[in-house]
C-alpha cells in the first residue's frame, strides 16, 4: 500500500484521537505539548481499517479552484514565478509553503514534524497557516519546547487542517479540524476571522489545498 496515504491515515486517526486528551486552554502556547505527550508515533503506527478508508486518504482528484487571494498580506505574494498565486496552483500544499516567504517558519514547523509529504498525499484540506510573524508572538522559550516534540507539533498542526476546500463564502460558524476540536470562523472576504486570529491573506489555491494564512498561532480550546 502506497506509504503515504498509510501515513496520512494514521495521522488523521491519532490527531483525532489526541482530541480525547482534554480541552485546552487559548492563552498558553505551551498547552498542545502536555496535550500530547502519550500519542502514538505515527511514523511507526499502522492504521486500522477503518483508518486506511478514511476520505482524506482515498478520496478522488481535487476539483478545479479559482478565485483570487484576498487580504493585505497577499500584496507580499509575488506577481509571477515561484510563490506567485499561478505557480502556488500547480504545487501540493507542502510544497507551496516552503514556497511562500511569510510561512517559511511554519515551512519548518511541518518539516521538524515530519508532515510535508502527508500534507502533499491529502485531498481537498483547507490550511490555516500561521505566518513568521505569527510565530514571532510565542516566547522562544515556549517555541523551543514545541518544536522539540514531535507528537506536539502535529497534534497543533492538526488543529490547523479540515477537510475540504474552502472559499471565503465558506468560512463562517465553525470548523472540525483533524485534531478533532473546533475553529470558530467569522468576517468576509479580506477582514476574515479564525478564532481571534485575522487571516491576512487568505484564498490560496494549491493542487490539493486552500491556504488561508493567519496572524496568529491557532491554540486548541
Amino acid at each position: 500500500m502506497n506509504t503515504r496515504l498509510l501515513a496520512l491515515a494514521a495521522l488523521t486517526a491519532a490527531l483525532s484521537m489526541s482530541a480525547a486528551c482534554g480541552s485546552q486552554g487559548g492563552g498558553n502556547p505551551a498547552a498542545p505539548v502536555a496535550a500530547n505527550e502519550t500519542a502514538t508515533d505515527m511514523t511507526s503506527e499502522t492504521p486500522s481499517a477503518e483508518a486506511s478508508e478514511s476520505p482524506t486518504a482515498t478520496g478522488s482528484p481535487s476539483p478545479s479552484v479559482s478565485g483570487t487571494p484576498v487580504g493585505a498580506g497577499c500584496s507580499s505574494l509575488p506577481a509571477s514565478g515561484k510563490g506567485s498565486p499561478a505557480e502556488l496552483a500547480k504545487v501540493p500544499v507542502g510544497t507551496a509553503i516552503s514556497d511562500i516567504p511569510m510561512l517559511s517558519t511554519l515551512a519548518r514547523v511541518v518539516k521538524k514534524a515530519g508532515l510535508t509529504e502527508t500534507l502533499n498525499s491529502a485531498q481537498d484540506i483547507t490550511v490555516f497557516a500561521p505566518t513568521n510573524d505569527a510565530f514571532n508572538k510565542i516566547p522562544k522559550n515556549q517555541l523551543d519546547q514545541l518544536m522539540s516534540n514531535r507528537k506536539s507539533l502535529r497534534g497543533l498542526l492538526a488543529y490547523h487542517v479540515v477537510k475540504g476546500r474552502k472559499a471565503p463564502a465558506d468560512m463562517h460558524g465553525q470548523l472540525t479540524t483533524l485534531e478533532g476540536r473546533k475553529l470558530t470562523v467569522s468576517g468576509s472576504d479580506s477582514t476574515l476571522k479564525v478564532n481571534d486570529a485575522t487571516v491576512t491573506c487568505g484564498n490560496i489555491a494549491t493542487s490539493n489545498a486552500t491556504i488561508y494564512a493567519v496572524d496568529k498561532v491557532l491554540m486548541p480550546r
